[in-house]
């Protein structure tokens, strides 16, 4: 490693909202080295079923530089960016091997992979607990976007698949 690598630490900083990608390709131009960790999310449209790149951190994204040499206060004037995230004035770097920790991390595609997040297995019996189907049970079937689970309930006498937020659920006792 040279010396120079040595002081170039990494940084946050402050997008837009929804400009993720348009401050970054504004940063590299400037010669800048970021780095957007995304992970893809699924997307329901017109019955359809997508994935779509989305932020790891909405509105944040990292960007390396050396304060001591680079003219890092172009950053705040920078289409897409709100600010550099600072300390008295002085850029505030992030902690080393958090980046490097992430970037590792990324598929051949360059997206972080999740864990699935439901707590519960298909086919597993579960409780409405808030809502219009309160104290309903039903069978878990699957996660269907953010925070929404489909569940199967029986009513009328026939399966019918509701989708509701995960919140609105635990296991039946």
């Amino acid at each position: 490693m040279t010396t120079a690598s040595l002081a170039r630490s990494w940084y946050v900083v402050q997008a837009q909202p929804n400009r993720e990608m348009r401050a970054v390709h504004e940063l590299l131009a400037q010669g800048f080295e970021v780095f957007l960790p995304r992970y893809l999310r699924q997307c329901r449209h017109a019955r359809r079923i997508t994935q779509a790149a989305a932020p790891l951190f909405p509105g944040y994204f990292f960007v390396a530089f050396d304060a001591a040499v680079q003219r890092w206060r172009s950053i705040n004037g920078t289409i897409g960016v709100v600010r550099l995230i600072t300390s008295l004035e002085q850029p505030s770097p992030i902690a080393r091997g958090v980046v490097e920790g992430l970037m590792a991390r990324c598929d051949a595609q360059g997206y972080i992979p999740l864990p699935s997040r439901s707590a519960f297995e298909p086919g597993e019996a579960v409780r409405i607990s808030d809502g219009s189907f309160a104290e309903s049970l039903g069978l878990f079937e699957e996660i269907r976007g953010q925070n929404r689970i489909a569940i199967l309930l029986d009513l009328l006498g026939r399966k019918v698949r509701v989708l509701i937020d995960e919140g609105m659920v635990e296991k039946a006792a």
